[in-house]
């Protein structure tokens, strides 16, 4: 009867030892934080540290752009090559070609190129028609108005 609570109890201890080990990590972490070292902010802004204080950091996000940000906004401390690899592109070289990996129009998505078969029967006219074309016929008109004599105050076409 007791076996269920102790159970609970120890999964409870597990997981706040746990989640207290992981926020330790991360004071830690921001603490180790210098000027000159690449960071990555919990809203996932790229900077560089210029300045550490008590509460917070000064960072630098472009040349002659500084940020104040609280230290606990910090979600990352990057080491120089990972951060120069994603500001700066460096090392990406393999993932660099000629051909767009967009294509520039959607017609590589729609038809094959020289595919215009049917082109023209799918074309929707999206131009304004005339009043004449619009309006309903003598007899459509007629049970229209008669069913609008018909409604008093109140009454609606909803079912």
């Amino acid at each position: 009867m007791l076996l269920p609570f102790i159970v609970l109890i120890g999964a409870m201890f597990l997981m706040t030892r746990s989640a207290k080990k992981k926020q330790q990590q991360a004071v830690t972490m921001r603490n180790q934080m210098q000027p000159g070292s690449g960071v990555r902010t919990i809203g996932g802004l790229y900077a560089t540290v210029k300045d550490v204080n008590d509460d917070t950091v000064l960072l630098e996000a472009a040349p002659g752009v500084h940020l104040m940000f609280a230290k606990n906004a910090i979600g990352a401390v990057l080491d120089d090559d990972e951060y120069n690899r994603i500001v700066h592109g460096d090392g990406d070289d393999a993932l660099k070609s000629d051909t767009p990996i967009v294509p520039d129009d959607a017609s590589s998505l729609t038809d094959a190129p020289g595919d215009n078969a049917g082109a023209e029967d799918g074309k929707i006219d999206l131009g304004k028609k005339d009043e004449a074309d619009n309006a309903p016929s003598a007899p459509e008109a007629k049970d229209a108005a008669m069913d609008d004599a018909k409604k008093t105050d109140g009454d609606t076409d909803a079912k």
